[in-house]
């Protein structure tokens, strides 16, 4: 379980030292620091970027509504405060959770618990499958999207070359349904009616035609950008 960090700006000592009790004795939530000045913290957030920011609205000179408008995106704001009129008000910024003083722990783990659900959505990853069926001749061939190097589309037909087969499958598709169909970071489409597998292309040569398999495919104009910017993230150059 992911550990989150936290800050704590409120210029009430009193409020500060209760929350950070409550903070010492919750598993997986570790206090960066404390502030009870607003200006001062401004910069210890954007440099240290925490997961969690408890933060009083009613301070001088920077209040917490102000602060919120320049939080770094991946931190998630709590406000605690005496005042319950600036609820609404906290909705403009996006707020995790608006927590009444004196803030009492079962409200403060509940606020922590729904940071903590964000933070494990936004770092699960959802499985990618390892096979796509294909209906081939009447029947589903389970195909894995590993052996797939190009496939090439003829009008309203999609023909499938694979590694270990020495004829392409061929399957009615459209190549809009092939392109959703397969990982986008390990196929690109470089001409209307080629899809390629990227980690299969052997070279590529000063004219644009990329050699893959037993195919050569010159790139066309309308996909030359996208691919040179791929070609870009996966080059290494003398310079």
């Amino acid at each position: 379980m992911k550990q989150l960090s936290c800050i704590i700006v409120d210029d009430e000592p009193l409020a500060v030292r209760l929350l950070e009790s409550y903070v010492e004795k919750t598993p997986d939530l570790k206090l960066v620091a404390s502030f009870t000045d607003s200006i001062t913290a401004i910069n210890a957030i954007k440099v240290q970027k925490p997961d969690l920011l408890f933060l009083d609205i009613q301070m001088p000179n920077i209040d917490g509504m102000e602060l919120a408008h320049s939080l770094p995106e991946e931190t998630r704001v709590i406000f605690t405060t005496a005042f319950k009129e600036y609820a609404f008000e906290s909705y403009e910024v996006n707020a995790l959770d608006f927590l009444l003083k004196p803030v009492r722990y079962n409200k403060f783990l509940a606020a922590v618990e729904k940071g903590r659900k964000i933070y494990q959505k936004s770092t699960t990853q959802p499985q990618q499958p390892n096979t796509v069926f294909i209906r081939v001749e009447g029947e589903w061939r389970n195909v894995p999207i590993d052996q797939i190097t190009y496939v090439n589309g003829m009008k309203d037909y999609v023909l499938f070359y694979l590694d270990n087969e020495p004829k392409a499958l061929i399957t009615h598709l459209t190549m809009k349904a092939v392109e959703a169909m397969l990982p986008k970071d390990r196929f690109l489409r470089i001409h209307r009616s080629y899809i390629i597998a990227v980690d299969k292309i052997q070279k590529v040569d000063r004219n644009d035609c990329v050699y893959i398999g037993k195919e050569i495919i010159h790139i066309p104009d309308g996909y030359l950008e996208t691919f040179r910017k791929f070609l870009e993230t996966r080059s290494i150059e003398s310079r």
